[in-house]
Formats: structure tokens, sequence, C-alpha cells
């Protein structure tokens, strides 16, 4: 079973299990598709968290896809630069590229094919053309004026004739394939060891030609959102010195399940703080769309995220309270905090093994180009988002992962390429002495989350894009599928929400106190009774919110898989 963000990612992750490659193997092949088709949602020179199970294995493995902060980035470099925030696009918020380091890495360790095997699909629909999507082609709509005063890469690679081209049309980015061609080559010629493959392959990307290209582009200054024109950080031996790491996952146990996340180097143990939180709570009795169990899901969700804002970033940088957050004597305390109406006020960190959590001081928003917002999850009024996939194989393997960074939007188009570097860093912030602070070689605490729950005969991949919103739409989707019975194309139908009432991960790095966004389909009534408990309630289109996905292995030889519906794009593939 493959499902994913994209249909063409799904089928070729589908088609790799049907030449007899295993979860990891499809995972691959899929991600680097994902790169191709979806690039307003992530490319080469973005980042992925992956949670992978070997079968048999008691516990998940963590593959960190996400690069670090450039050698020679540091708070006074960018305090000297005259900003208070690293900006949302541009190159100064270039991490190292991590997705192709991650994608070798798990095929290496965990897959059976070489690098042809699996990027052969990414370069035929690179190469030969993909029917370019609808959000695609509004991304690119929204930022063409940019790009013709400030990026001509960018302009050239993705205008055609000066306009944003048709959607559903046949689009070629014949860099990219010129890119992983060269990269397979280049492997091949050197060997015909399958690890020695990967190995140059890796070398290729990191210690060889892109990455020369990579320093290359980071020397010439460009226009960002700031109004000025900045050069890169980012260097050839950042690059060389970097490689994905393997970590164990963090987990809490849950109404039968084990849970699994990333560190807190992403946001991802926010979700488990949740399950702490809500596991004091009788929500199978609650009407799975009605106010008190939004009300309840929603306060609990304050509390945690603004944990994540207080105490997470790099735990190589920062000692983050791990063991005491996700502990059920420190929810406990934290519950209390939750009553009837809803808090519209300050962050309210906890104080987690008696340690008082500091957060970082908010500055007016920069004052942006009219009707221009840039990061994720928006640019200007069109959405950007990350990518997902699950892929569960017969023999009990099992993958999630949440591709994102490299948009097509996030930086000017590095000739020859055919790719963006991230913008990754924008997520630090430069003020000394926050968890999260910017440092050479540091990790910015990501959004990205990929999900994986075990009890003894299911393990379930599961996940969404979407920012800060990432674990408030899977945390509800889990929900739905322990407490109320759905299954997993059911629990990803039913109405979301989410609140925005932490500030943003993102550039200008916004927060709405108290406000909860619904889609309509949980109905007039229930938004009113939400209004009564004090929340500001905006009421967001029927099929607006989330871009769930989930796949699922029973020990029973039972493979299950969900997608999306929302925008009409994911896919979910199996047999």
């Amino acid at each position: 079973m493959v499902a994913s963000t994209h249909w063409l990612a799904s089928q070729a992750g589908m088609s790799v299990l049907e030449r007899g490659g295993n979860a990891f193997d499809a995972a691959v092949a899929a991600g680097f598709v994902l790169q191709v088709v979806e690039p307003e949602m992530n490319g080469p020179g973005g980042e992925v968290p992956i949670l992978g199970r070997s079968a048999g294995d008691e516990e998940p493995f963590v593959v960190c896809g996400q690069g670090t902060a450039p050698a020679g980035a540091d708070i006074d470099t960018l305090r000297g630069l005259g900003l208070d925030l690293i900006p949302g696009n541009g190159q100064l918020p270039a991490c190292v590229p991590g997705a192709f380091g991650a994608w070798m890495t798990l095929l290496q360790r965990h897959g059976t094919m070489r690098p042809g095997d699996v990027l052969r699909y990414a370069i035929e629909y690179a190469g030969g053309g993909f029917p370019i999507g609808l959000s695609a082609v509004n991304t690119i709509a929204s930022v063409t004026p940019w790009f013709q005063a400030h990026w001509p890469s960018s302009a050239r690679l993705w205008l055609r004739s000066g306009a944003p081209p048709a959607p559903g049309s046949r689009f070629v980015n014949a860099e990219l394939a010129a890119t992983y061609q060269r990269i397979v080559d280049e492997a091949h010629a050197a060997s015909q060891d399958r690890d020695q493959q990967i190995d140059h392959a890796l070398r290729s990307f990191y210690q060889g030609f892109v990455a020369e290209a990579i320093a290359d582009q980071a020397g010439v200054e460009v226009m960002d959102i700031s109004g000025r024109a900045h050069r890169g950080l980012l260097s050839y031996e950042d690059l060389a010195g970097w490689q994905a790491g393997i970590e164990r996952p963090v987990m809490v146990d849950y109404h039968g399940y084990s849970v699994f996340k990333p560190g807190p180097w992403s946001q991802a143990p926010v979700f488990l703080q949740q399950l702490r939180l809500l596991e004091g709570y009788d929500l199978a009795a609650m009407d799975p769309c009605g106010p008190e169990l939004i009300h309840t899901v929603v306060e609990s969700a304050k509390l945690a995220f603004a944990d994540r804002e207080a105490f997470y970033g790099d735990p190589s940088f920062a000692d983050v309270p791990l063991d005491e957050l996700l502990s059920r004597e420190y929810a406990a305390e934290r519950r209390k905090q939750v009553t009837d109406a809803a808090d519209a006020g300050d962050l309210r960190p906890g104080n987690p093994g008696g340690r008082a959590g500091r957060l970082p001081v908010l500055r007016p928003a920069p004052q942006l180009p009219a009707g221009r917002g840039i990061g994720e999850p928006t640019l200007g009024p069109v959405e950007g988002d990350t990518c997902h996939l699950d892929v569960v194989d017969r023999h009990g393997n099992a993958v999630s992962a949440t591709p994102s960074g490299g948009w097509l939007h996030s930086s000017p188009a590095m000739p020859g390429l055919g790719f963006c570097l991230g913008t990754r860093a924008q997520m630090f912030w430069l003020e000394e002495g926050l968890p999260n602070s910017l440092a050479p070689g540091k990790r910015p605490r990501t959004t990205l989350t990929p999900s994986m729950a075990i009890r003894d005969d299911e393990v379930i991949a599961f996940g969404t894009p979407g920012g800060d919103q990432q674990d408030q739409w899977s945390l509800l989707w889990f929900l739905r599928h322990v407490h109320h019975g759905l299954n997993l194309q059911e629990a990803i139908d039913a109405p979301a929400w989410h609140t925005t009432h932490f500030t943003s991960s993102f550039y200008p790095r916004a927060a709405y106190p108290g406000r909860l966004h619904v889609e309509a389909r949980v109905g007039g009534e229930t938004a009113r009774a939400l209004q009564e408990r004090g929340h500001d309630v905006v009421v967001e289109g029927d099929w607006s919110l989330g871009r769930m996905s989930a796949a699922s292995y029973r020990a029973d030889g039972t493979l299950r898989a969900a997608a999306n519906p929302r925008g009409m794009q994911g896919y979910a593939v199996g047999r």
C-alpha cells in the first residue's frame, strides 16, 4: 500500500513494490517523484524527517533529513545585517539540503534497490513532463512579478513565455532531470556494487557538482522579503561535512498503542504531549465533531504548543526536558489549566521538572509588500505547503515521511540544477539563550512530523502537510480512529479544525490568540457554541483543512491505506 499527497508519487511507489522492492525502496522512489510533481510543496533543496519500521522490530527508527545551519550563520552576523528575524525567502534562510541524503540513507540501510532504480521515475517525469497541478500554477502566478523583477533564473524555469503554465498542461523540468541523471550515471560508472553506488550518489550531491553549484549560487546577492539583497551563507564545506542521522524515536503509550515521533528538533513531541493531556478525558463519550470535544482538544493544544515555543530545539545544542514534558505527572498539572472558557491570552508554558520556560521576545511583524506573505503555509493569497507519504508492504515494513522545503518560491532557481534552496532557517530566533536560537551547525526546530502507531497486531503510518497545523490535524485523525471507531478513510474525511493561538514557526512569526479555524461541516450550532466559550471562530470551506494520508499493516496480512480528498490530488493505491 502507498498513500501520498500526489497520485503520481503513489503510483511510482506502487510500481516499485510490484517490481519486487520493499516499502523503503517504494518510499524513496515516491519521495523523489514528489520533488518533481509538487514543486510548490517540496524540492531537492529541502528536507525530510522519516519514520521507518522494519518487519519484526519492536521499535521504529528515525532518519533525520533536516539539514543544519551554515557554519557562517550566527546571531551577530544576521543582526549585523539589520535583521530582527531571518527572512522567509531568498538565500539567507538556507540550511544544508537534507532530503537527498535522508532518502539515500534510507535506501542504503533498509532498501534493496540501486539509485537508478528509485530515481528513474523522477527522471522520467521531470524530463518527459507531468501534468502540473492547480496548486503549483497558483503559486507560480502569485510570485510571477517577483520572479520577473528579482529572480530571473526562476522566471526562466517556471514561466512559459512570461506567464505561468496552464493547470494540467505538461510541464518539463529538463534541468532537474539532467541533475538526477548525472548523479545516477556517475554512480553507475563508479561501481557495480549497490552500496558503493549509493555512496557515490551521496558524494555527487554533497561533495561533487551539486555542492559546487550550490556554493557558487550562495555568493550571488539576491533580493528577499526583507526588501534588501543578501548573499547566502551556505558553503561547500557545509554540504561536504553533513550527513543524515539515524535516531531513536520518542514514544508514549496511548489506549493500547505505542505512538512514535521524531525528537524535539521537530515539533513532533507536541503530538505526544497532547495525547498525555487528553488521556485524562473520556473522549469516546464526546461527539467527535461537537463543541465539547473541539474545545477540549484545542485548549490542550494551546498548552502543548506553548511548551513547544519555550522548550523545543535541537537537543545537540539545547537541554530539552523531554522526559518531564511527556510525563503523566506533568500532564496532570497542566490539565488543571483547561477550563470551560477559551484561552485567548498570552502563551502559558509550564514548568517541567521545576524549570521555567522562556519565550522569545516578539517584535511587531515586519511590514510586507501588499498582499505578500512568504513562508509556509502561506504565500500571498495562495497556500503553499508540504508533502506526505506512507508505505506498508506485505512483510510488515512501514514508512511515514513528510518532505518539505526547497519550494519553487523559496529562493532563486539554481542555474543548471533545476531546483531551489530551502528556507528552514527562518524558524530560528535571532535572540540569545533560547532553545531554538540560531547557531552554526544547529538544526532549526522544524514543523515536519511523520507519525507511527503500533499495537500487537498492527502498525499504522500516518501524517499530513500543514506547517504548525500538522500535529493538530494528524491528532484529530488518530483520536477519531482510536476513540470513535472510524476507519482510515473515514477519519480523514471527517471535518477538521485547528488553532493559530500560538506563534507561527514561519516568517513573519504572527500569532492570533484565541483563534480557531473550523471546516464549515462542523455545523453552525457547533460554531456558535464555540464562540460562546470565547473562541474567535473562523469558518473555512467544507473541505479545506489538512492533507492527511495513512497506511496500515496487520499481522494477519491485511493492508489498508487512505488518502485525502481535499484538493483532489492525494491518492492511495495497493494490491
